[in-house]
């Protein structure tokens, strides 16, 4: 793949390698598409596939292919059928664990809107919003948006995989949605790119896929569950639920978010992605669980298990995703596999954390005492 005239937009660079599997997918990554060992990955089982680096790293690898790509790799290997064959590999433990993880949620008499609302009110994770709102520090709410980027910075694209899967009253619903998370069309709205601002602010590489080599195994796991649900038309139900379950789950959360970076001193450029989120995930909220999944269960009565299955696997990978953040920061250490550079004076430098390049400021903003929330 040739070099990008804006490297802001991908594709990244190759990460690391974790252990031997990833380590020799990056290995035939650098030269041209080629038969991979007939071995590799046959005798792949984890003792835990969420947390699993090597796996977690070699999924995300094979995934990347469908989006952006890794730059200086060919793009024949996106569908190099021996690679397909070691990505399926590793997707079975994946899948299993997450299988073992939710159960199998029941489809309650009233349908899978009332399903999803159960699952919702279940939920009993660690309050990872809270303690960003009331205690963390600004070098942990670095580590949190470094996380995060990961996703953010192509906010909204795995669940764009169920568009040409969809027909009806579903694919409308999906279609309104997405439609508000690419920003209607104008750069300067698109969710990314308003996270993009927020990393400006926090003085941290803005780069897509910037800070891969610094998260961890369950924070490629959150994004590798959208992918594995994005790209099996088999999961196309668990992928609706996915997103229902984040839209149903994001408005008191992001104003937390919003309100923690408040408290911090920042300014309304480094909050906007999280104040966008507060209003416009309140409506999708409701278009996610009745139109959208609703519409997808209405039409396709056998897919309400799935719909709630990848429910249930949002919000219990996530609570992964919150007890290690959380865990951590106890514990007195990073929650990153390489630590965050300290929290920045005034003004806030422009390094970013270990293992990214440096991309200055735009406007970095002075240190303030923290404002009092209401």
């Amino acid at each position: 793949m040739p070099e990008p005239a804006d490297r802001r937009y991908g594709p990244a660079h190759l990460p690391q390698p974790r252990g031997p599997l990833s380590t020799a997918l990056t290995d035939a990554l650098r030269r041209a598409p080629h038969d991979l060992p007939a071995d590799l990955g046959v005798d792949l089982d984890p003792a835990d596939p969420l947390t699993d680096e090597d796996l977690q790293l070699t999924l995300f690898l094979c995934y990347e292919l469908h989006y952006r790509g890794w730059r200086g790799v060919d793009e024949g290997w996106e569908w190099q059928p021996t690679l397909l064959a070691l990505r399926a590999r590793a997707e079975r433990p994946f899948e299993a664990a997450l299988r073992r993880l939710t159960g199998v949620p029941a489809v309650p008499a009233d349908g899978v809107a009332a399903g999803l609302a159960e699952l919702v009110a279940a939920d009993d994770g660690p309050s990872l919003a809270a303690a960003l709102q009331r205690r963390a520090d600004l070098t942990q709410f670095r580590e949190f948006v470094a996380h995060r980027s990961v996703y953010h910075l192509r906010e909204a694209d795995p669940h764009s995989w169920a568009l040409p899967r969809l027909g009806g009253p579903a694919k409308a619903a999906l279609v309104e949605i997405q439609t508000d998370e690419y920003g209607n069309g104008r750069l300067d709205r698109m969710h990314a790119e308003l996270f993009r601002r927020t990393l400006d602010r926090l003085g941290l590489d803005t780069d897509y896929g910037a800070h891969l080599d610094v998260v961890p195994a369950v924070t490629l796991a959150t994004n590798n569950l959208m992918s594995l649900f994005g790209l099996h038309r088999r999961l196309r139900g668990a992928l609706l639920g996915h997103l229902a379950a984040f839209e149903m789950t994001s408005s008191l959360p992001n104003r937390r978010y919003g309100n923690g970076l408040r408290r911090l001193g920042l300014d309304e450029v480094a909050t906007r992605f999280y104040d966008e989120h507060v209003e416009a995930d309140a409506v999708h909220e409701q278009i996610a669980a009745h139109d959208l999944c609703g519409g997808l269960v209405r039409t396709e009565p056998a897919l309400a298990p799935d719909v709630l299955f990848g429910a249930a696997a949002a919000l219990a990978v996530d609570r992964l995703f919150a007890a290690h953040l959380l865990d951590s920061w106890a514990a007195g250490r990073s929650s990153l596999r390489s630590p965050a550079p300290p929290s920045p004076p005034t003004p806030p430098p422009t390094v970013p954390l270990v293992g990214s390049s440096v991309v200055p400021a735009a406007d970095p903003v002075a240190a303030r005492e923290p404002i009092a929330l209401v």
